[in-house]
């Protein structure tokens, strides 16, 4: 299997996926993604089209306010999730992923170890079907701190450790055996998982649940409605994000169309 971009094209090509990512952002409304993704494998050519895609693919991020059941597709990330239900490399795997202290991030890593090296297949995708109390790590931290959602999680979690890069991502990407590499244990968060293609899904019923948790708690420091309120925190979902109208219904979708379901 062949090293991923990062080691090919090193810091020059890292700067060029960040400035296209920054134009993307600037010449439309909608929030893209502005993710690397120097950790692709190099013969992943499928992968790397789609993770294209998703850069290029907008991302609604100025609602003033949400419905509970969403009912258009231009109430949710259609065109991203559209791409991903039409990802044809098989095999393809979604996780079911509901418990933010569960060994979430570490299974999805190691099944892409063992997809890309030991089966040989660097077109493999990863899916996070994310709700529950894990769908709180999709949230910047600035929502984290306005509306105490560390509270929602108990003491393990006193911030959203699980959006910050790790020092073992700055590793030589080229030595995938390397036990505190990029690879390892020691790089798990969302966004090394991101750099290495896997795409986070969000549920909007997560958030609206979410939202009424908060406002029964009287954590609504600026008295939103419930529709408002839910509308900041979808605003606030960390980039590369592709938020579905609810997780549940979204993975009947995603196995039609083939994934591998994993929980």
């Amino acid at each position: 299997m062949k090293t991923p971009r990062r080691a090919m094209f090193g810091g020059a090509g890292i700067a060029a996926v960040a400035l296209g990512a920054a134009a993307i952002t600037r010449s439309s409304p909608a929030l893209a993604a502005t993710l690397s993704t120097d950790l692709l494998p190099s013969d992943g050519t499928q992968l790397s089209a789609l993770a294209a895609t998703l850069a290029k693919a907008p991302r609604r991020r100025d609602f003033k306010t949400v419905p509970m059941i969403l009912t258009t597709p231009d109430q949710w990330d259609s065109a991203a999730l559209d791409a991903v239900i039409a990802y044809a490399p098989t095999p393809k795997q979604v996780w079911d992923n509901t418990d933010i202290g569960s060994p979430w991030l570490n299974l999805m890593r190691n099944s892409l170890n063992a997809q890309i090296w030991a089966f040989k297949h660097p077109d493999f995708l990863a899916v996070s079907a994310t709700h529950g109390t894990a769908h709180l790590a999709l949230y910047d931290q600035a929502m984290w701190d306005k509306y105490q959602l560390a509270k929602m999680v108990g003491p393990k979690f006193k911030t959203n450790t699980l959006i910050l890069e790790k020092p073992a991502g700055k590793t030589n990407a080229s030595d995938y055996e390397d036990p505190s590499g990029a690879f390892s244990p020691d790089d798990n968060s969302i966004p090394a998982l991101q750099r290495r293609g896997v795409v986070f899904l969000a549920c909007h019923n997560a958030i609206w649940e979410q939202t009424g948790k908060l406002i029964a708690v009287g954590a609504n420091p600026d008295k939103l409605s419930h529709g408002a309120l839910a509308a900041e925190l979808t605003n606030h979902l960390i980039s590369g994000i592709v938020l579905t109208p609810g997780i549940v219904g979204t993975l009947p979708e995603l196995q039609r169309a083939g994934f591998f379901y994993a929980k």
